[in-house]
């Protein structure tokens, strides 16, 4: 028995013993080169394999969307009370009194004024002004505060203007439903609608220092002899207050949204309405 013998493989310089060795990942469009060892008395052997590229895909470009621009509105560019100006330009309000003619026979047939009216007028004016000054005063919306003594307030003016009507022996009638209505709407807008309301407060204060003063010297001229009256008058340059109005309110116009914008404009047709009610107060008797 051949027991406890140990075995040991002879060695021969023609025989190379080595492991198989690890493979390779195949790489497509390359030739690989593979050395095959192995027990046996040939000389090693050398392979060249070449695996083909796989077939081109084709390739996709997606087209870049196109950015597109808001058209702006009239007036954009510039600010938030140029865009209120074109929409004025829009909405004539045709149920105002048309300015007096110059003719003054054309005049007594197409206008013709009332004190009585005339004091109407004013009487519900004075609750409007004095209804806008209340709300700048006293809100604590930071928009309002920027409009607080700009030098356009009438409210002490008519108070001036009516005590003088009562010294003539004229009574001061209370205010009419224009008026009443007016600044209800006013203070209710006040609080739900900052832009919506600034709309309100820069159109009443426009349209009374341009085409207001204009009808207002005209039946001055009529009623009362000429006289001026304190609600057509100004302590300084009142285009400066007015151009420094609108400056303080584009510039809070700014800060809003273009859907506030909006909300702000499309209260011009419904100042003007207000407002022209008022008006016409004076060719009613």
């Amino acid at each position: 028995m051949l027991i406890g013998m140990q075995y040991a493989l002879p060695t021969n310089p023609r025989i190379t013993y080595s492991p198989f060795p690890k493979p390779k990942p195949i790489k497509y469009g390359l030739s690989i080169t593979t050395t095959i060892t192995c027990c046996t008395t040939t000389p090693n052997t050398t392979t060249t394999t070449t695996f083909p590229s796989p077939p081109s895909q084709p390739t996709f470009t997606i087209p870049k969307k196109r950015k597109r621009y808001r058209k702006q509105y009239p007036g954009e560019s510039t600010g938030i009370t140029e865009e209120m100006r074109f929409v004025a330009m829009k909405l004539r309000n045709p149920n105002s009194p048309p300015p007096p003619p110059s003719n003054a026979d054309a005049a007594a047939d197409t206008w013709q004024p009332s004190k009585e009216g005339f004091l109407k007028y004013l009487v519900d004016s004075r609750l409007v002004f004095r209804t806008l000054d209340r709300i700048v005063d006293e809100s604590s919306h930071v928009a309002y505060a920027y409009f607080r003594r700009t030098g356009l307030e009438r409210t002490d003016a008519l108070d001036r203007d009516l005590e003088w009507f009562a010294e003539q022996g004229i009574g001061i009638p209370e205010p009419s439903a224009p008026g009443i209505d007016y600044a209800n709407y006013l203070e209710e807008l006040a609080e739900t609608s900052a832009p919506s309301f600034m709309c309100h407060f820069y159109n009443i204060y426009f349209a009374h220092v341009t085409g207001g003063r204009v009808i207002g010297k005209q039946v001055c001229e009529r009623l009362l002899e000429g006289k001026e009256l304190e609600f057509y008058r100004w302590e300084g340059d009142v285009q400066e207050m007015m151009r420094d109005v609108r400056e303080k309110l584009n510039m809070i116009g700014e800060h809003w949204s273009r859907d506030e914008k909006n909300r702000c404009l499309r209260e011009a047709a419904k100042s003007f309405k207000f407002s022209g009610k008022i008006v016409r107060l004076i060719i009613l008797l």
